[in-house]
This record gives C-alpha cells, sequence and structure tokens, in this order.
C-alpha cells in the first residue's frame, strides 16, 4: 500500500500538466463518492455540499457560490462521464502540449470552463425553451474545457490524424466538427445544459486559438492572477537590504557601484598619465589614490 502512494505522489510531481488535471480531477471524484456512500451507511447524504460546488443556473444562486465557476470543472456524475473526459484531456492535452505550453493549457482549461459556464448560463436565463428549468439545475463536468482544449488542437494541427475506436484515423478537424455536430443535435435533450456547454467550450478554444494567432493570449489575465495567488503560498527568504559603509557614509548597492565605477575610472587614467609622462608627472593627491588602490 505504501508503495502505491509513493508511486502515485511520483506520478503527480513527475507528470506534465495533463497528468496532473487528471489526477486531482479523479480524486476529488473518488473523496466525493467514497465519502457519499459512508454517509450513505448513516442514511445521510452529501449531496448539500456537493450542490455548493456545482454550478447553478440561476443567477442568485451563483451570488450566493461564485466559486462553482471553477469548482464545477471538478465534478462528476458517474464513472462514465468522468472516463470519458479524462481520456480525451489526456489524448488530446499531449497533442496540446507539442503545439503550445503548459501555461497555455492551464490558463485555457480554465478560460474554456469559464466560457462553458457562460453560455450555460445565458441559455438557460435567456431562452425560453431552457428558462423554465433554470432553478434547480446544475452544470458538472469538464467536458466544456476539455473541448476548449481539442478546438484548440485542432486549430493548430487541422491534418493531424488520431486513431478512433470503432471508426479508424481521422483529421483532427472533423474530429472537433463531428464533436461540434454531436452536441448540437443532442441540445433539447436531457442533458442540454450539457451540450450548450460543450459549445461554449469549444467557441471559447477557437477563439483563444485564433486571437493567439494574431499575437493576443486570451489567458494573460489568468495567468497573473494564478501566478498572484501562488506567490501569496510562497514563502520567500526576507533578504534586507545591503547597506555598505564607504567613506564614513551609508549607500545603497546602487549608490556604490556607481562610486566604484568612478574610482576605477579615475584610477584608469592616473595610470594612463604614469604610462605616459612618469611617476613624477602625478600630482601629491593621484601619488596617494594610487597608493590607496595598491593597499584594496
Amino acid at each position: 500500500m505504501a508503495s502505491t502512494i509513493t508511486d502515485l505522489q511520483n506520478g503527480f510531481r513527475k507528470g506534465n500538466l495533463c497528468i496532473r488535471l487528471i489526477y486531482i480531477t479523479v480524486s476529488c471524484f473518488l473523496i466525493g463518492a467514497v465519502a457519499e456512500v459512508l454517509m450513505t451507511l448513516f442514511n445521510q447524504s452529501l449531496q448539500p455540499l456537493f450542490r455548493l460546488l456545482e454550478l447553478p443556473a440561476s443567477p442568485a444562486q451563483l451570488l450566493m457560490q461564485p466559486w462553482s465557476v471553477v469548482t464545477y470543472l471538478f465534478m462528476h456524475g458517474d464513472v462514465l462521464h468522468l472516463l470519458f473526459n479524462m481520456m480525451w484531456l489526456y489524448w488530446f492535452g499531449n497533442l496540446f502540449l507539442q503545439c503550445y505550453s503548459t501555461n497555455h493549457l492551464r490558463g485555457l482549461y480554465l478560460l474554456g470552463g469559464l466560457g462553458a459556464a457562460l453560455s450555460y448560463l445565458l441559455a438557460y436565463n435567456l431562452l425560453p425553451y431552457f428558462q423554465p428549468m433554470a432553478d434547480g439545475s446544475y452544470l458538472i463536468g469538464a467536458s466544456g474545457a476539455v473541448l476548449a482544449v481539442v478546438v484548440a488542437v485542432a486549430y493548430r494541427m487541422p491534418d493531424y490524424r488520431v486513431q478512433l475506436l470503432f471508426i479508424g484515423t481521422m483529421r483532427l478537424r472533423y474530429v472537433a466538427l463531428m464533436a461540434l455536430v454531436f452536441d448540437l443535435l443532442f441540445i433539447t435533450s436531457s442533458n442540454g445544459g450539457g451540450h450548450i456547454a460543450h459549445l461554449g467550450g469549444a467557441a471559447t478554444g477557437l477563439l483563444w486559438a485564433w486571437a493567439l494567432g494574431k499575437g493576443t493570449d486570451l489567458t494573460r489575465g489568468i495567468h497573473t492572477l494564478i501566478n498572484s495567488i501562488e506567490s501569496l503560498f510562497s514563502r520567500k527568504p526576507h533578504q534586507p537590504k545591503m547597506k555598505i559603509r564607504y567613506g564614513g557614509k551609508h549607500s545603497s548597492d546602487y549608490d556604490y557601484n556607481a562610486r566604484k565605477k568612478a574610482d576605477d575610472e579615475a584610477i584608469n587614467q592616473i595610470l594612463d598619465k604614469l604610462k605616459k609622462s612618469g611617476y613624477e608627472s602625478l600630482t601629491t593627491e593621484e601619488k596617494q589614490r594610487l597608493f590607496n588602490a595598491s593597499r584594496r
């Protein structure tokens, strides 16, 4: 058991961002599933707690739990839901890292999740078909974020061929197109909200990849925010500004370096004069400065 835990720890530590996202998401699912089983044994349920981590379609409810725009990405309804999302993240996430950076994957994964959440909220609050279902509807799963990654890769490598089970070899552009058509066809199904979120995530991935090709990184703000949060939790040793005593006065490093440069230039000028005209040509002050410099 101890060796298994060690192997998992090493896999997380040495893995790329795709692997780490999969580890985190699967861990969240397993912890929630085990906790729910234990609570059921005592005729209790964790559903009220889970609801706080899921994205509500109701804007009023969302204002009470704004963190859910991120946490819903790590919630999944069942094993198959989790399995398919993590398989797509593994396949296409690693392809993504071949043409983009790790920071780009981190940023787009969150941006795609936000785009999926926004499309879900807009549909359930603006479209007459979904409005009656807004109260009491919740969104979970990383599908929107994963599709953002898929579409971004397809935009960058449209002719890259992948092998699909039961289908065969397909170019990435057709894989992405097939996924989008599937979501459009089932937008009014029992999981209509999920399909809308997929389309929102895909649109976000396409917009991000297009903008990046034009020189604009739409995830720059996310990078800045994450780096700021990380800096709050990273301890840095306190390094007081160095003071150096020079000529009876305290000076900063900058002042010291400036004075040292000026002294070196003066010494070089004295040495040039010494070389051209001899020692006797030096003034008493120049002789003293040269003598002091030789003793350093």
